[in-house]
Parts: C-alpha cells; sequence; structure tokens
C-alpha cells in the first residue's frame, strides 16, 4: 500500500530540500509532481486540488521563509496535511456497554466475515475480554459454515440458529452474552452484491432495535473510489460510526485511504494488512502519514514487537551482544521470536528512511530463514555455543542433517560472524545508524 505514492512523493521531498529557500517557482514545480503522484495513486481530483493548495500556501507563508531549514519545513507541512486528509486524530473503537454491540456491514466480497474474526481477535488481545459472533448472514451459502470455522481457529465462541430472523438471533445471542459473561458481540451481518432497498431495511431493523455502539463498513480497498459511493450509501441509511479498509496488503494505490475521510467524514477505524487473523490493525492517521513519506513508523514497529517478544528473553540476549558472547544458540532463539512479528518486508518498510538504504522493495523468501534454521538444528548445542568448532567434517554432517551444502553452512558460519562485528561496533558507540 502506499509504495508507488511514497517513493514519488519522497522524490518530491529529497528535491525540495536541496534548494536555499522556498519561492513560488521551486514550490510550484514541486506541486506538479506530488499532485500527479496522488492522481496516480488513484486520490480524488477534489481531494488532491485541496490538498496540493493547502500545502502550497502554507509552504509559501511566513513561518517557512523564517525557517533555518526550509526544506525540512516543507517535510513537516506535507506530513500535517497528509494525516489531517487521512481523518487527523485516531479514532478509536467505542466498546463500551454490557455487552458493547459491533455490527460489521458491507457487500459481498469485502471480506467482512472473515474481518469480523480479526476484529474479534484484535479486541481480545488488545482488551483481554470475551468476544461472541454472532451468524446473522442468512442468505449467502456457507456464510455460517465460514464464520463457525473461523471461531474454531480463534478459539472464540459462534452463536448461530441457522436461518431464522436475524432480529430474533441478536436478541437471543444478547440474552446469551449476559448470561455466559461475553463483554462485547461481533454481529455478522448479510451482504448483497450491490446496495438495496431488504438490506438497507433489515440493517435499519437491527440498529433500531438494538443499542449498537459501532455500525463498521468493511471495504475493499481494491474497489477504488468506487469505495466512496458505497460508503455514502451505507451511510446515508445508517449512520456509520467507521470503515474498516481490507486487502491493503494487494495490488492496491491507496487513493481510497486518502479520499475516505475527507468526502464522506466517516473515519477509517481499521485496515487489513494480510490474510492471517492477526493482520488488522488501529489506523492512526499520523503514524500512516509518517510512513507514506519514508519517516518510517517505530511506534508501530515497537507496539509488534512488545505483542509477540518474550521481554526477559530480549534483554538476555541484548547482554550477551553487549559481552560479545552471543552464539547460534541466541540468534536461533532470537530468530523464532521475529518470525513471530510477520513477513520481514513488512517490518523493514516500518524503519526510518528504509527507503532510501534501498531496503524498501527487499523480498526475504520464507524458504531461505527456514533453511538457516534447518542448518543451525542440525548443530549440537555445543556447536551452537561454539562456532568457531566447526571445522570440515562437522560441516559435512551439518549439511547432510539439514539437506543443505556445505556451501550453505559456510555462508551462514560467515554472515554470523560479519553480524557480531557488527554488533560489537554499535554496543561500542563506533558507528552510527544511516538515518
Amino acid at each position: 500500500m502506499f509504495e508507488t505514492l511514497g517513493d514519488r512523493l519522497q522524490s518530491a521531498i529529497d528535491k525540495i530540500k536541496g534548494y536555499g529557500k522556498i519561492s513560488e517557482e521551486n514550490i510550484s514545480e514541486m506541486m506538479r509532481e506530488i499532485r500527479l503522484a496522488l492522481l496516480e495513486a488513484d486520490v480524488n481530483y477534489k481531494v488532491v486540488k485541496e490538498f496540493t493548495n493547502n500545502v502550497k500556501e502554507k509552504a509559501l507563508g511566513e513561518e517557512v521563509a523564517k525557517s533555518i531549514k526550509p526544506g525540512d519545513m516543507f517535510v513537516k507541512i506535507v506530513k500535517d496535511e497528509l494525516a489531517n486528509l487521512l481523518g487527523g486524530e485516531q479514532k478509536y473503537i467505542n466498546t463500551d456497554g454490557n455487552p458493547a454491540m459491533l455490527m460489521l456491514v458491507g457487500l459481498q466480497g469485502s471480506g467482512k466475515t472473515t474481518t469480523i474474526g480479526k476484529l474479534a481477535n484484535y479486541l481480545r488481545k488488545k482488551h483481554g475480554k470475551k468476544p461472541l459472533l454472532v451468524a446473522c448472514d442468512i442468505y449467502r451459502p456457507a456464510a455460517i459454515d465460514q464464520l463457525r470455522q473461523i471461531g474454531k481457529e480463534l478459539g472464540i465462541e459462534v452463536y448461530e440458529e441457522g436461518k431464522k430472523n436475524p432480529l430474533e438471533i441478536i436478541e437471543n445471542a444478547l440474552k446469551y452474552a449476559k448470561e455466559n459473561g461475553h463483554n462485547y458481540i461481533l454481529i455478522d451481518t448479510a451482504g448483497r452484491l450491490h446496495i438495496d432497498e431488504n438490506l438497507m431495511d433489515e440493517l435499519k431493523g437491527i440498529e433500531e432495535k438494538f443499542s449498537i455502539q459501532e455500525k463498521l463498513l468493511v471495504i475493499d480497498s481494491m474497489m477504488g473510489q468506487d469505495a466512496i459511493n458505497v460508503i455514502e450509501g451505507f451511510n446515508s441509511n445508517l449512520a456509520l460510526t467507521g470503515v474498516i479498509l481490507t486487502k491493503l496488503d494487494g495490488d492496491t494505490r491507496g487513493g481510497v485511504a486518502l479520499s475516505v475521510r475527507h468526502l464522506t467524514n466517516v473515519p477509517i477505524k481499521f485496515i487489513g494488512v494480510s490474510e492471517k487473523m492477526d493482520g488488522l490493525e488501529s489506523f492512526d492517521p499520523e503514524r500512516m502519514a509518517g510512513r507514506i513519506i519514508g519517516m518510517g513508523d517505530v511506534i508501530s514497529l515497537v507496539e509488534k514487537a512488545q505483542e509477540v517478544i518474550d521481554e526477559k528473553e530480549a534483554m538476555n540476549s541484548a547482554k550477551r551482544m553487549q559481552s560479545g558472547k552471543f552464539d547460534l544458540e541466541d540468534f536461533l532463539k532470537n530468530m523464532k521470536q521475529i518470525k513471530k512479528l510477520g513477513p520481514l518486508e513488512n517490518l523493514i518498510k516500518l524503519i526510518p528512511g528504509a527507503s532510501k538504504m534501498g531496503l524498501s522493495n527487499v523480498n526475504i523468501d520464507p524458504k531461505q530463514l527456514a533453511h538457516i534454521e534447518a542448518i543451525i538444528l542440525s548443530m549440537t548445542p555445543k556447536e551452537r555455543r561454539n562456532p568457531d568448532m566447526i571445522k570440515a567434517t562437522r560441516k559435512q554432517r551439518i549439511a547432510s542433517g539439514s539437506g543443505q551444502t556445505v556451501q550453505d553452512v559456510n555462508k551462514l558460519l560467515n554472515q554470523f560472524e560479519q553480524m557480531k562485528k557488527m554488533m560489537k561496533q554499535f554496543t561500542n558507540g563506533n558507528m552510527k545508524l544511516p538515518f
């Protein structure tokens, strides 16, 4: 998501940084590039016009003229305007209520049923509470089976009564949730291939009968600008509280995310970033703006790490690195923890300056990591703790045991030695990060 847009914006920003001062002439040239970048990313043309006018007006203002580094001030202006475009302040999900009721709506094919599982998983992790999934998509074949399967995978209970009236199902589910200590219920409603009167009447009936804390529309970001019409269609009938954009890990240009809030006034609350059940992120406009212009998102990186990495284990590894005692046993433990964070190329993109270091398009084959793990696991504990003792005959045994070649074993041992040297330089303060 936003990769091409981010590259284009960063290129324009780098040019302006090279100028001693910002003038009408050079800012007009930059704004042309930014305008083209936004339009190519499928951002609505009205939004593009307003955005570029705002940036230009502020960049030519008195504050920038007096700035010691006008290029840096320009970066701040672009980032702030992008954040405003994406919604300004982060809008958090409302889980008040006993139990809280959250209703997901959307068209067929938007990923609604999968997303409801992801959302339940997210809320359980963040709030440590007990969710209940309620199956109210009684029209789509196998929708109830799909939700039941998701619930089983996550270990989250699913309430279903087959093809009964949705209002009755929800009423009974609410009673069941109260009796069984569920803190919130997530209602999977029916979808259609297009917005129609029957769909809206059913959803309005639910809204009128129950106190719904969140009415979240699930939208496929691959729809492009058509998504705006869908949001407005649902919002005019339901008064949506938020949008969940799915498939932002796919081949999407990101324009819909930059247009939604400005055109519909409905906040984006979550984004789907992978097909896995933990592939849902709370949407923070400020952080997303930073990612787009190459400033990274260290906070998200830290939050991901806190969720899956054992703090005590990480501290022990850090101490061993500092003391120069870091070995292949430690490396294996760290690798297993890092794998829990998800695809490494996604993590690299959160690092500030990743694109300038040529890391933004890095592709890391999971098979390579599996091969490394196989080589280390084929070593004895003594060999892992003392890699220097691994000579020719041991290398042959390790290669044979891991299904790799002796050259692969040599490559891993050499890379490990280089990594240890780099760690030593960092811990001694002799090396600085390139950003």
